[in-house]
Order: structure tokens, then C-alpha cells, then sequence
């Protein structure tokens, strides 16, 4: 049942682009649907986190199987708005395209997560199962949002789970993890003229990241989808001038883990590092300030198959099924569904992701909405 017409659904992901939902002030968003399912008769639930960020879980249907559906409700900053052809918050069309900061990451695949339900819901379906909206804060940075709901136990009776992120006509089912980590180390001042007053804090941090570059970069641990772990160190300070010996360093790192080199191994590869340097005298710490760990489900499931089939008849070529370059909600949501769950990324967008002039496939993000329905009720009937 048609709720919506296609003007309509673009002034819809109009009026969500023009809420500046840059990541920590979500609460807009959240209160915009929630305001907007409930004019459709579908209850939904804001669920704060802290000031500005509420995450909104929503739900139709009855009984089981459960299909969770998540998108987030954040955008990353735009940037020089002055390198923008367009204001960056006001949804602009050129070409055939829409132009404006989520529009592609993610507020067209919300958007249409969002319009499918309320028409769903209009047309009584799904007559079989339930679809559980899961909404999340903080995705860009963190994933505050979908780690809140993990805890919560929202995923605890969900039976499979697409999360609408930009892929356009491909489906991912796996990915890297993502680690953000601090080591800090403690000297002692000295002038540099008489170093041996003092203890250079940069020293121990040198010899740290020299052996993980090591251990991490020649380990011929690998995923044969993944790759292998991928270690950088993105952000070191240290010293105040250049003729004094620093009482402090700090060095910052990013890991891509891989289901064989997961999340723990690098922990404890790290640590042993810092203990060594530390019985040497050295008075090293180490912060993981973020832990996403990989997903790896089957490529060929009821799900995936059900969304390459019908995603073929919108896109009119065969949908690939594909390992994607980066980190999603599902690090958080799929923790303890082992590596047999059925889980798609699959939403409108292309790579204009974060980038300046960030935009949507109008008939992309229209088709979606009419796939996604399509899909979620025929995915329920025959798992039901």
C-alpha cells in the first residue's frame, strides 16, 4: 500500500539532511522519526544515551521469525562547506542526483528503512514475523549506538539482520575490525646536553611500534575473504623543544583485525611489547579507546540469496555478494550470533561517502524503498 508518494519520500530524506546530526547531536533525528512512525500508528522508542543522543528502536508485526533492520542516525562533519557546490544540509538536486551531507552515509538507507515499515504497516504486513527498526547514535565514531543495544539485549531474539548502509546494487556480509589504541609513556626532563638526567619518553614508544610493525605486517596470519591485519600509526606527540629530552610521548594507532588476528590477539601482542620495554625501566600504558571486531557470516544465505534475488529485479544485472572495506554497527550487534548468522549490508549510495559533494541516486534511493519491502516480507514468509 502506497503511503507515500516518490516527492514525498525525497522531502522526507530532505527534511532529515537538514537536521545537523553531525556525531553527537542525534536527538533531532530520533524525535523526527519517532514523531513521523507515530502519525503512521507505529510506536516507537527514543532511548537516551547521554545529552544529544538517543538511540530509537521500533517494531512491527507479531510472533517469529524476528528480522532486525538498523541504520544510524548520524553524519560525519562536512568539512569546508565552501568547497561544496551546495549547502551541505540542504537536500539539493542536479542530474538525477541528491546532494547533501548523509545522503548517501546514511540517511537515504534510514530514510528508506523507515518509509518501507510505514508502508508495510499500512498494508498489514508482515502477516508473519517481525521487523525490528534498531536506530543507532554515534556509528561514525564509536558505535556507541548499536553497542547500547547489543547490551540491552535487543539482538537477543533477532533471527537475522540487514543493516542499510551504503553499498548500492552489492551486498556485503563481512568485514574488518577496527581498534583505536594510545600507548603513553612517562620520562623525565633533562636538558639535552645531559641526557643521562633524564629519560626520554619517545624511546621505548620507537622501539614499541618498530616490533608491531614487525609482528603485525610479516604475520602470515590472513583471511582468505579479509586480507590480512592492517597496523598503522596515525598520531604520535612528544617534546616541548628540541633541546630538552621529552617527559612525555604518546603514540596512536589504527588495527583492521581479521577473524584469524582478532581483536584480543592484538591486545596481547601489544602488551607483551609494553611489558617488555617496561622491564627495562620504561613506564609505558596502553588505552584501547575503541574495539570493533570482524564480521565473517556465510556469503550464500536465506537472507543474502532472498536480497541478490530481488535486488537483481531492481537493478537489472546479477548482485554481487562482496567483503566490505569498512567497520559497521554489525561489530557490536552480531557479538555472540557465532559465524553461521544471516546478515546482509545492503542500502542505496555509492562511495561518495564523507567526501564533499556526498550524494544519492534519486532512483536509487526511491527503488530501495520498494525493495526493502519487498524483501522483508517474502524473507519472513518463507522463514516462517
Amino acid at each position: 500500500m502506497a503511503v507515500f508518494t516518490d516527492q514525498q519520500k525525497v522531502e522526507l530524506l530532505r527534511d532529515l539532511v537538514a537536521i545537523h546530526s553531525v556525531n553527537g547531536n542525534e536527538i533531532e533525528v530520533a524525535q523526527y522519526l519517532q514523531k513521523l512512525l507515530g502519525q503512521h500508528h507505529i510506536q516507537a522508542k527514543l532511548i537516551p544515551l547521554s545529552e544529544g543522543r538517543t538511540n530509537l528502536l521500533a517494531e512491527i508485526g507479531q510472533g517469529d521469525p524476528v528480522l532486525g533492520v538498523s541504520g544510524h542516525l548520524d553524519v560525519v562533519d562536512p568539512g569546508d562547506t565552501d568547497q561544496w557546490h551546495s549547502d551541505p544540509f540542504k537536500l539539493t538536486e542536479r542530474d538525477g542526483r541528491l546532494y547533501g551531507r548523509g545522503a548517501n552515509d546514511m540517511k537515504s538507507g534510514l530514510a528508506a528503512l523507515v518509509i518501507a515499515l510505514i508502508e508495510l504497516h499500512a498494508a498489514g504486513q508482515p502477516q508473519h514475523g517481525r521487523i525490528r527498526l534498531m536506530a543507532t547514535v554515534g556509528e561514525e565514531v564509536g558505535e556507541l549506538g548499536s553497542a547500547a543495544f547489543f547490551e540491552q539485549g535487543a539482538m537477543d531474539d533477532v533471527d537475522a539482520l540487514l543493516i542499510g548502509e551504503p553499498t548500492g546494487y552489492h551486498i556485503f556480509y563481512a568485514h574488518k575490525g577496527s581498534m583505536d589504541i594510545r600507548l603513553s609513556s612517562q620520562g623525565q626532563a633533562a636538558h639535552s646536553s645531559m641526557p643521562e638526567l633524564g629519560a626520554n619518553a619517545i624511546d621505548p614508544l620507537l622501539a614499541i611500534l618498530t616490533q608491531a610493525n614487525t609482528a603485525f605486517r610479516d604475520s602470515d596470519r590472513a583471511n582468505d575473504l579479509l586480507g590480512q591485519l592492517t597496523f598503522n600509526t596515525t598520531v604520535i606527540h612528544g617534546g616541548e623543544q628540541v633541546n630538552s629530552i621529552p617527559a612525555t610521548a604518546t603514540a596512536e594507532m589504527n588495527v583492521r583485525t581479521i577473524p584469524e588476528f582478532d581483536n584480543a590477539a592484538v591486545i596481547a601482542t601489544l602488551q607483551n611489547l609494553v611489558d617488555q620495554q617496561n622491564d627495562q625501566g620504561a613506564q609505558v600504558t596502553m588505552d584501547v579507546f575503541m574495539s570493533q571486531w570482524p564480521v565473517e557470516e556465510p556469503q550464500d544465505t536465506p537472507l543474502s540469496n532472498l536480497a541478490a534475488s530481488v535486488g537483481e529485479s531492481f537493478a537489472g544485472e546479477p548482485i554481487s555478494k562482496l567483503a566490505l572495506p569498512a567497520v559497521t554497527d554489525a561489530s557490536n550487534l552480531l557479538k555472540k550470533k557465532g559465524h553461521e548468522f544471516p546478515f546482509v549490508v545492503f542500502g542505496p549510495g555509492n562511495e561518495s561517502a564523507h567526501q564533499i559533494d556526498e550524494y544519492v541516486d534519486r532512483k536509487m534511493f526511491l527503488d530501495f524503498t520498494m525493495l526493502y519491502q519487498k524483501l522483508f516480507v517474502t524473507y519472513l514468509q518463507q522463514e516462517n
